[in-house]
């Protein structure tokens, strides 16, 4: 079963390695990750992908959270959340397939980025599984190449504790 990890680091060199490192050490593949930089410029968020069973990932928290600069790990599969993913798409694009192409982008409120006489360059993102129907649905057209950036994540507020700050808010 897949599985989203969101782990937050310190902002400095060879963390990325050593996060890395202990997947690869103990036979675990990463299918994505993303790291970025977070409002605190002295830390990074990174969203990892991974596939394992429960104990797999129970294993993996608790070696990430060994690591000297790791701050926080969170399986967010565990909880509600919300991904994105974005992907560039070069498809051929001659002719009649020029409108096809055009349509296929404005059904999945992509965007085309980049043209030439036989070419268009969309960008796309959203949920993994609306990114896989454009990518068939563009396929027969003739794809040159895609680029994915690999998912992000983030829980989502409880409903409760967002009610509970409102309401503070008002009365405050």
């Amino acid at each position: 079963m897949q599985r989203i990890i969101s782990i937050q680091v310190e902002n400095k060199f060879g963390v990325l390695s050593r996060v890395a490192g202990l997947f690869s050490g103990r036979g675990f593949n990463i299918e994505s990750l993303s790291v970025g930089m977070t409002t605190d410029p002295t830390m990074s968020q990174m969203t990892i992908v991974t596939d394992g069973d429960e104990r797999i990932i129970e294993q993996i928290v608790k070696q990430l959270n060994k690591l000297i600069d790791v701050i926080k790990v969170v399986d967010l599969t565990e909880n509600e959340f919300v991904e994105r993913e974005m992907a560039l798409i070069k498809v051929h694009a001659r002719g009649d397939d020029r409108a096809e192409a055009l349509r296929i982008t404005d059904i999945f409120r992509a965007r085309i980025i980049d043209s030439s006489p036989t070419t268009y360059t969309v960008e796309i993102s959203g949920e993994v599984k609306k990114i896989e129907a454009m990518i068939n649905l563009l396929r027969p057209l003739g794809i040159k190449e895609i680029v994915r950036t690999g998912r992000v994540a983030i829980a989502r507020e409880e409903a409760k504790m967002l009610v509970q700050k409102e309401k503070k808010v008002a009365e405050g």
